[in-house]
């Protein structure tokens, strides 16, 4: 079957179509014929050369978040799930091919009204935004910022943050055209990438969701208010220094905090049914998917090259 593999870190040019073996699904396992595959950070991240030391290697293929049709399941896994429709998180890879592997887990089927491509586009994002909120112990009435908005994951923390009660929901973005595309997402306020805005401004922020982290991630806790709560669940712009906290201490007695969230520490359970929800919104029109285009697998380094020039607004998607 074909998929795409890192040939050699670095560039998006290091991406390659090759075939491989047809995967079978071991002891706990589905096996998925892929109707959309996601484009994220990660994969990105991956493809660089930046997580090597996480045990990545040339010749890995990327890819955690596919949607598409149960073809096969492994022992103890009830046969019932072939020919059902679902979304599932193949883990840290395995994801670009026309055939992929899940654990059980961590598949969730989808109702008829919501296609592969806006599950694939929600499936991850959504969740991180849901439980980057409560990481931040966010409630209804406080403000937020969210850096990095552009992305799904920033996109779906716009519009839960609204949807939630939020005072005042601001973003920061590359444009105007983002910004007014954001504000009819919830957004009430628009900040350019270093969080300038203008005097209508909140004067400081409860909550600030980064999804971007990178060599500015410290200046975001100037704009915290007492009490504020930095949260970083992305890392698309890269480490922070490793002085960062040092702003943090030199405003000590604004009592201001700072975590990191990923969506693996939450249970299994738990993230099965905040997706099923969030599918079922999205399937009636609650929440929306931003897609931003939808590509063959065989364009993934066109995919790459979008998301390395800043590009995408939402997520781009590969079809087989």
């Amino acid at each position: 079957m074909k998929a795409v593999a890192i040939e050699e870190f670095g560039g998006p040019e290091g991406l390659a179509v090759i075939d491989i073996p047809e995967p079978a699904p071991a002891q706990g396992q589905v096996l998925i014929a892929s109707e959309a595959i996601a484009v994220g950070g990660v994969d990105v991240m991956v493809r660089s050369g930046a997580l090597a030391a996480y045990g990545f290697r040339e010749g890995h293929v990327p890819g955690g978040e596919v949607a598409g049709t149960v073809t096969a399941v492994g022992d103890g896994v009830d046969p019932a799930w072939v020919g059902q429709r679902v979304w599932a998180f193949t883990g840290t890879g395995g994801g670009y091919a026309e055939q992929a592997i899940a654990p059980i887990g961590e598949v969730v089927p989808l109702p008829e009204s919501l296609s592969a491509v806006d599950a694939v586009t929600l499936g991850s994002s959504g969740v991180v935004a849901h439980f980057g909120l409560s990481h931040a112990h966010f409630s209804s009435g406080e403000t937020v910022l969210v850096r990095g908005a552009a992305g799904s994951i920033g996109i779906m923390t716009v519009q839960l943050a609204a949807r939630r009660g939020a005072g005042a929901v601001a973003v920061t973005t590359s444009s105007p055209e983002r910004g007014r595309r954001l504000r009819d997402l919830g957004a009430t306020h628009v900040l350019d990438r270093s969080g300038a805005g203008g005097p209508d401004d909140p004067p400081g922020y409860d909550v600030i969701i980064d999804v971007v982290a990178g060599e500015d991630m410290p200046s975001f806790f100037d704009r915290l208010t007492p009490n504020g709560r930095l949260v970083v669940v992305g890392a698309v712009g890269g480490q922070p220094p490793a002085d960062f906290g040092t702003r943090l201490m030199t405003a000590f007695q604004k009592s201001m905090s700072f975590a990191a969230f990923s969506a693996a520490t939450v249970a299994e359970s738990a993230r099965r049914a905040v997706r099923m929800e969030q599918f079922a919104a999205a399937g009636r029109g609650e929440l929306q998917t931003v897609v931003h285009e939808v590509l063959p697998l065989e364009h993934a380094v066109l995919a790459h090259q979008k998301m390395d020039a800043g590009e995408v607004f939402g997520r781009i998607v590969l079809t087989p």
